[in-house]
């Protein structure tokens, strides 16, 4: 049996209220819980795959044939910079991603999707396309009332 949560507790899927005198959660909290759900949910999906999510996100900025550099892509997606060289790497290592050196500025390096990659960015992006509409559905409206109730219940 679970004990009562206190103020400033919370029980597993529920969100911790922190105790305000209106003991509701700060949107920043559900927005917060309903990210991450998405995210567990569509990284599962893409899991089974064998891409990570993070992997995706990078697939889907390289589809431009112009190119990102490491910055403009770190930037873009809010990842690190040591993070995202990892994340090309196994790109590239899997031959779904190459870097190319800039012919007007040999000192930069932009990453480019491969022929490979796009082919394979189109089965991921059906998976999260798919993972979408069933999050849709299941809330049944565009009122973000019922689609935050319905992303952070457990």
């Amino acid at each position: 049996m679970t004990p009562p949560a206190t103020p400033g507790t919370s029980t597993p899927g529920t969100v911790p209220t922190g105790g305000t005198a209106a003991d509701e959660p700060l949107l920043i909290e559900l927005l917060t819980l309903a990210q991450r759900r998405l995210a567990r949910d569509l990284a599962a999906r893409l899991e089974a795959e064998g891409c990570t999510l993070d992997q995706w996100r990078v697939m889907r900025c390289l589809t431009d044939d112009a190119g990102r550099s490491m910055g403009d892509l770190a930037q873009a997606l809010l990842i690190p910079q040591a993070s995202l060289s990892r994340l090309v790497d196994a790109l590239t290592e899997a031959g779904l991603a190459y870097r190319r050196q800039d012919e007007q500025d040999r000192r930069r390096i932009t990453a480019h999707l491969s022929r490979r990659g796009l082919i394979r960015l189109e089965r991921l992006d059906a998976l999260a396309a798919a993972h979408d509409a069933a999050v849709r559905t299941a809330c049944g409206s565009t009122d973000p009332g019922p689609l935050l109730r319905h992303l952070t219940e457990a």
